[in-house]
């Protein structure tokens, strides 16, 4: 069972001198030291997840709508995805400090999408790495006035220093890195969830970070590939880990068990979509009739759903 962090008071009390010797030592409105620390679950050892809320991107979350994880080694630390704003960033930020004084050596993207990457601003500094998949710069880089203006349009104020931060240190096929005693293992998976999904296992704990490529709850996003995914779903399955941390969903759970649904819910939107083109229905169908049955176990389901079907008709419209 996870058991909620309660931050270090003193280490508290020692943030707003950590966050000016950043430069973040002005408290504005909104700011993290406005808003606070984000709540951390301990779910192993040296292992810490902020549980996102099943929302959209608004003022009231600072853009926090996407796990993140802390990873505290003997020596350094690393966070894995930064939220949907520096201000969201931030507020990691100020959660690592007060888990850890080790410094924070890597900051790691899972892949390219706004919620877990706009918030790498307010970890930017000297003798910090930024990683991320070998094709995430270019995947960002694409998107970028997009993310941004979303950002600034639902934020308002709160977007204030948002930015993009590319990765330095790229991960073509497997990586390790040295937390001191805890070694990361770092995997870039073929196009799925999208094209630059890259996960992290801890091996002194066996916790495996899946980024987007776990959904519970949260309705599963495509923005990348149907088949591809249900391929590598395939793949991962096969591998065993103590726990794994969801992009969207509880801090942990079990693996593979809790991909089950995810996997049922992406197998019948392909079977759906291929029907909807095979009986010669346009394109404009799919979102009604591509798994209606499926509303009421998936939180956004309106909101996503018809983009999944929208994407993966046009990926089988011409196979």
């Amino acid at each position: 069972m996870p058991v909620p962090f309660r931050p270090d008071r003193r280490r508290l009390l020692a943030l707003g001198a950590a966050l000016a010797a950043g430069g973040a030592g002005v408290v504005r409105p909104g700011s993290a030291a406005a808003a606070g620390p984000l709540p951390l679950e301990r779910v192993a050892d040296g292992v810490f997840v902020y549980r996102a809320p099943y929302e959209l991107i608004a003022p009231a979350n600072d853009g926090a709508i996407a796990n993140m994880t802390l990873v505290v080694g003997s020596e350094a630390a690393a966070v894995v995805d930064t939220g949907n704003s520096r201000l969201s960033g931030e507020r990691m930020l100020a959660a690592a400090r007060a888990v850890t004084d080790r410094p924070l050596r890597y900051v790691i993207n899972t892949h390219m999408h706004p919620d877990h990457t706009l918030g790498n601003a307010a970890f930017a500094g000297e003798g910090v790495r930024f990683v991320g998949h070998h094709k995430l710069p270019r995947a960002l880089s694409l998107r970028s006035e997009t993310y941004l203006a979303q950002a600034n349009r639902l934020l308002g104020a709160e977007a204030e220093g948002t930015r993009i931060v590319l990765p330095d240190l790229l991960v073509e096929d497997r990586l390790a890195l040295d937390l001191g005693g805890r070694a990361l293992q770092l995997e870039a998976h073929p196009t799925a969830h999208t094209d630059n999904d890259l996960t992290v296992f801890d091996s002194a704990t066996g916790t495996w970070i899946m980024g987007d490529l776990l959904f519970v709850g949260h309705i599963p996003t495509l923005d990348g590939s149907l088949q591809g995914w249900l391929a590598l779903l395939d793949m991962l399955t096969a591998r065993r880990a103590a726990r794994a941390v969801p992009g969207h969903g509880p801090a942990s759970v079990a693996w593979p068990q809790a991909v089950a649904a995810e996997r049922a819910y992406l197998d019948g939107l392909r079977t759906d979509v291929r029907r909807i083109i095979a009986e010669g229905r346009p394109m404009s169908a799919a979102p009604d009739l591509a798994r209606p049955s499926e509303r009421e176990q998936w939180a956004l389901f309106d909101e996503f759903n018809a983009r999944n079907a929208i994407a993966a008709y046009h990926e089988f419209e011409w196979e």
